[in-house]
């Protein structure tokens, strides 16, 4: 029976710490780095890297993959989601302007969106697709997918049969790594999802 084991890695910190930044371009700060070295220290035994086209993924990616070599390709389907008119934009900022948009976009990220973000049906999509693809191609492998978190929540939906409307309760910190093992192929196979901080088990 083939083994498929997918580890996904959110990024660190970005320059100018926590927003609603989406598909808006910043690079990893200083501390981002550190906190991507420290997890990956940690971890071994990846066959190839995949990862979003955004800065605060793809320039870990490419550096890690050529330091331990590991080939390494950037796909733009695993970039997070835009968030119109919030991108850039600080959960305090926006509160300060609409006191409870934050929580009622959590609970309803469909009917409660931000104005010109990208359809939740639409990321939920791209990134089902990608995620598809990637254990088709790289079925029986152990691959490093290097993403954001909105990206971590809707492959979390796909195997845990979740409504991606409720994938926003699921809190995916800054370099942490959601390790999910596929067992088997194609209606018989099954997925299994480690927690950050987790032990695998039987």
């Amino acid at each position: 029976m083939k083994t498929t084991t997918m580890d996904l890695m959110r990024h660190g910190e970005p320059l100018g710490g926590r927003k609603y930044r989406g598909q808006t371009d910043d690079p990893l700060s200083e501390k981002g780095w550190q906190q991507m070295w420290q997890t990956a220290g940690e971890l071994h035994g990846w066959q190839h890297i995949v990862a979003s086209p955004l800065a605060r993924c793809a320039a870990f990616a490419e550096l890690l993959g050529e330091q331990r070599r590991i080939p390494v390709r950037l796909d733009a389907r695993l970039r997070e989601v835009g968030f119109g008119g919030w991108e850039g934009r600080t959960a305090q900022q926006l509160e300060q302007a609409e006191p409870g948009i934050v929580l009622r976009f959590k609970r309803d990220p469909v009917g409660q969106r931000p104005a010109g973000a990208e359809p939740l049906a639409d990321f939920f999509g791209r990134v089902s697709q990608a995620w598809h693809d990637l254990l088709r191609e790289y079925s029986g492998e152990h691959l490093l997918v290097v993403c954001h978190a909105g990206v971590i929540r809707m492959v979390l939906a796909n195997v845990l049969g979740m409504l991606p409307e409720n994938a926003y309760r699921i809190e995916v910190a800054s370099a942490s790594v959601t390790r999910i093992v596929v067992r088997g192929e194609g209606d018989e196979a099954f997925a299994s999802v480690t927690l950050p901080g987790a032990k695998g088990g039987e």
